[in-house]
């Protein structure tokens, strides 16, 4: 009778992650623009500072965000995996909490600037990381389109924090944010780059920019590879075989066996 009145667990874990689905389908939309948007924000937050009216907007995308993950937390049929799961989104939303922004010059003052710094490098992780997730929505198949769209995601932010981390370092030579764009875009390509960052969080920042480049580096390779391989396997002319002239010659490989066998047949009576 139990199991009649009260539904299994089962059951119950199964609508709840329908109902999870469904609201994670009806809020991608407005999630994704939204993600982006602070993203952006947070690139020119870097740079340049935001006026109060950003600020503003950027502190309501942030609610925005911790009323859609309390919710979904809210229907997650098992709270402690979804918690797993999602771990860095919850970081990146506790940051903020910080004030990591109006206690900078609080925290200048008692001469406790490394750890400003090393709170903005988390910072930055968390917001690439929800940056990467947002373009995994926007991206159906991740391909070459998506690698091209997180390797600007990347650079972008990348160059931003560097700038952060290293204009206030006498010796720097990135004075401003175009000199930082173009710094890390020579060590994405994996042309490198004449100056080597002053700060250990700019250090480290650079060696997790260079071992990005070194496995998209990777990557196009064998894109391109297989690309102008396929090209050639099409074309007839080419150095490497193409399909349809290994199947061509298959074929007489086994009429010229069946004929080898019939002669022996033959050769025997």
């Amino acid at each position: 009778m139990d199991e009649l009145n009260h539904p299994p667990e089962r059951a119950i874990e199964q609508e709840q992650s329908e109902i999870l689905q469904q609201l994670e389908d009806w809020l991608e939309l407005p999630m994704l623009v939204l993600s982006f948007i602070w993203l952006a924000l947070f690139i020119v937050e870097l740079i340049w500072g935001l006026s109060p009216l950003l600020n503003s907007l950027s502190i309501t995308i942030w609610i925005l965000f911790i009323l859609d993950f309390g919710l979904e937390f809210a229907l997650a049929p098992r709270k402690p995996v979804y918690l797993k799961q999602h771990w860095l989104t919850v970081l990146s939303l506790l940051l903020p909490a910080l004030g990591i922004l109006r206690l900078f010059k609080f925290l200048r003052a008692f001469r406790t600037i490394r750890a400003a710094r090393r709170l903005r490098l988390l910072q930055v992780m968390t917001r690439t990381n929800r940056g990467m997730k947002a373009l995994t929505a926007s991206v159906s198949r991740r391909g070459f389109g998506y690698v091209v769209g997180l390797t600007a995601i990347v650079t972008l932010i990348g160059a931003a924090a560097m700038y952060t981390f290293e204009r206030d370092v006498p010796e720097s030579s990135l004075t401003d944010y175009g000199t930082a764009l173009w710094w890390t875009a020579m060590i994405m390509t994996t042309l490198g780059a004449d100056y080597f960052p002053k700060t250990p969080e700019g250090r480290v920042l650079c060696f997790g920019l260079a071992l990005y480049a070194f496995a998209v580096f990777g990557y196009v390779t064998a894109t391109l590879a297989t690309f102008f391989v396929g090209r050639d396997a099409e074309n007839p002319a080419a150095e490497v075989a193409g399909s349809k002239e290994i199947a061509a010659l298959r074929s007489e490989i086994i009429a010229l066996r069946k004929e080898v066998q019939t002669l022996l047949q033959q050769h025997e009576k």
